[in-house]
């Protein structure tokens, strides 16, 4: 966990479906119950998908 923020999954900034993959994932997490997000890491170029806070480990 990083900054209250656990991340689950990274893809690449610079794939030819641009963050789609990231969304995709991060809504079938959402279906199972888990609040995720997609934010986009500058340093890394990296869509990631996380959860905020204390959530479920």
């Amino acid at each position: 966990m990083v900054n209250g923020r656990r991340v689950l999954e990274r893809f690449p900034a610079g794939g030819p479906r641009g963050s789609w993959p990231a969304e995709e994932f991060a809504h079938a997490r959402r279906m199972e119950g888990l609040p995720a997000e997609v934010v986009m890491d500058l340093v890394t170029d990296t869509f990631l998908v996380i959860v905020r806070g204390d959530g479920p480990e």
